[in-house]
């Protein structure tokens, strides 16, 4: 059975100053200071405000930029595109379907060998969920994610 995922009124309420100006009023925070763009634990991304999964910290990486970047979304029903023509460019916004919430941008100078696209989030919009709490927050369906590329993960689960 799948969750269902909307923008939830309480979760706006106690954002953040900033979490509420990047995901409601579509800002950007100054890059090199969010809490995740040189976060490097294993684990998945979600909404701040409607707890839908948005990306996976194994198609992260580094991108210089200041800011999380990643090649793909974990599902791609919870990402809109829009195109944006803000600050005199034509560029493409990332939002959460279901929340609505303003995430950051897209652009195609990611890595070419994933595809080429750079999903740039603002961290003020994710919430980080742990490989080792994705169970008991209800993300189970996610584990396989880490399979291939944490080896202790299936360990684990054999022991």
């Amino acid at each position: 059975m799948s969750k269902v995922y909307n923008k939830n009124p309480k979760a706006v309420d106690g954002l953040s100053p900033e979490q509420y100006h990047v995901t409601q009023r579509n800002g950007t925070e100054r890059p090199f200071t969010g809490e995740y763009w040189d976060n490097h634990e294993p684990g998945i991304y979600v909404d701040v405000v409607s707890g839908e999964p948005l990306f996976a910290s194994v198609d992260k990486f580094d991108s210089g930029t200041g800011w999380p970047s990643f090649t793909r979304p974990i599902e791609t029903a919870n990402v809109r595109e829009k195109r944006d023509f803000s600050h005199l460019m034509i560029r493409t916004e990332v939002r959460s379907a279901h929340g609505d919430s303003h995430l950051g941008h897209l652009f195609t100078d990611g890595p070419r060998a994933d595809g080429g696209l750079r999903y740039c989030i603002n961290s003020a919009a994710l919430r980080f969920v742990h490989l080792d709490e994705l169970s008991e927050q209800g993300y189970e369906q996610y584990r396989g994610l880490f399979t291939d590329t944490d080896n202790s993960t299936a360990d684990e689960e054999q022991a």
